[in-house]
C-alpha cells in the first residue's frame, strides 16, 4: 500500500479526495491535515510514502512544508496539488524538492497515477504549466524583496513592514522600490498583486 498524507484546508475537498483515493486498491490515506503547520509533525508520526500538499494553507504554506519535509523525512515524496497553476509556484515547488505538481481540475485517476509515478521516482508535472513556466522565466525578486512584499500584503506602513522584517525603514523603501520596478507596477500593493499572480510570493 502507498501510504499517503493529504494536506488541504477545505474540509469537503479534503474528505472527497480521501474518499476517492481510498477506492484505489494500492493507496491508503493515513493522515489528513487542514493546516500547513501540522504537515511535518503529522508526517513524522504517520510516515507517509507520498504527501499531497495544497499550496495556500493556514499557517505554513505547502511550499514551505515541502522544503521542510525534504529534510525531516527524505523518504517522503511530495506532490503539490493546487488550484493555482502559476509558473512561479511550479518553480518554487521544484526548488523545495517536490516530485510533482498538478492542478486540481484533473481527474482523480490522473492523481492516483501521479502518486504511483512519484513513488517510482518519476517527476510528474502538469504539461501546460511546465510550458508556461519555461516561457515565464525565473523569479526576478530576491528573497529580501519577497519578504518585504509579503509583509506588505495587508497594506502595512513602511514602519510596520520594517518592524516585521527587522530592517530599517530606508532599507524597506529600497526593497519595495526594487520590487515595484521588477514587477512593472506603480505601487507596492500592485507589486504584491502582480507577484502573487505570477507565483513569486
Amino acid at each position: 500500500m502507498i501510504r499517503t498524507l493529504l494536506a488541504e484546508d477545505q474540509g469537503m475537498m479534503r474528505g472527497a479526495l480521501a474518499l476517492l483515493l481510498g477506492l484505489e486498491d494500492d493507496i491508503e490515506v493515513v493522515a489528513q491535515v487542514g493546516d500547513g503547520d501540522a504537515i511535518v509533525s503529522t508526517a513524522l508520526e504517520t510516515r507517509p510514502d507520498v504527501a499531497l500538499l495544497d499550496i495556500e494553507l493556514p499557517g505554513r504554506s505547502g511550499l514551505d512544508a515541502a522544503a521542510e519535509l525534504r529534510t525531516a523525512l527524505p523518504s517522503c515524496h511530495v506532490l503539490i496539488l493546487t488550484t493555482f497553476g502559476r509558473p512561479g509556484y511550479l518553480r518554487r515547488a521544484m526548488e523545495a524538492g517536490a516530485s510533482g505538481f498538478l492542478v486540481k481540475d484533473g481527474p482523480v485517476e490522473e492523481l492516483a497515477a501521479a502518486i504511483r509515478r512519484v513513488l517510482a521516482g518519476e517527476r510528474v508535472i502538469d504539461p501546460a504549466l511546465a510550458a508556461a513556466a519555461l516561457s515565464a522565466g525565473p523569479n526576478p525578486l530576491t528573497q529580501r524583496e519577497r519578504d518585504v512584499l509579503a509583509a506588505a500584503v495587508d497594506g502595512a506602513t513602511v514602519a510596520d513592514i520594517a518592524a516585521r522584517v527587522h530592517l530599517s525603514p530606508a532599507t524597506v523603501r529600497n526593497y519595495l522600490s526594487a520590487a515595484i520596478g521588477k514587477t512593472g507596477t506603480r505601487n507596492r500593493m500592485e507589486a504584491v498583486r502582480a507577484a502573487r499572480q505570477r507565483g513569486w510570493l
